[in-house]
């Protein structure tokens, strides 16, 4: 199940809203399982401009590679080194321990372009 409070991408990324406009982003459970085994994350330093929609990094798991994509537009202000150093965080929890940037927004009303829990369960299910 999906946190109620988080805000998706069709990309499979989450974004929960920390306080103000900071934002914490990571990859859902449901991206997390397709991967499999998740051996190798690599992420934007802290500081970095990222922008809505386009690459911000890359994840790895036994099967293949695929690029991460940024749900929001903002500026890095923390990345997850524990997610650098131990992937495995990103299977064995997805939404907490697993999470891979802070950022800061910078324009708020980029999260109404993202799909709330109910519609990104309808889009999961519309891709079976």
């Amino acid at each position: 199940m999906n946190p109620p409070d988080l805000k998706y991408s069709e990309e499979h990324e989450w974004v929960r809203v920390e306080s103000g406009n900071v934002v914490v982003i990571g990859i859902t459970e449901f991206a997390a399982e397709s991967l499999g085994d998740v051996v190798f994350v690599e992420l934007p330093e802290a500081g970095s401009q990222i922008s809505q929609f386009e690459k911000m990094g890359e994840i790895e798991s036994v099967k293949a590679v695929n690029d991460l994509y940024s749900p929001v537009s903002g500026q890095i202000s923390e990345r997850n080194e524990q997610v650098i150093d131990n992937p495995q965080l990103v299977n064995d929890s997805p939404y907490e321990t697993g999470w891979m940037l802070k950022v800061e927004l910078s324009d708020s009303s980029q999260l109404d372009k993202l799909l709330d829990a109910a519609r990104y369960e309808a889009f999961l299910a519309a891709q079976e």
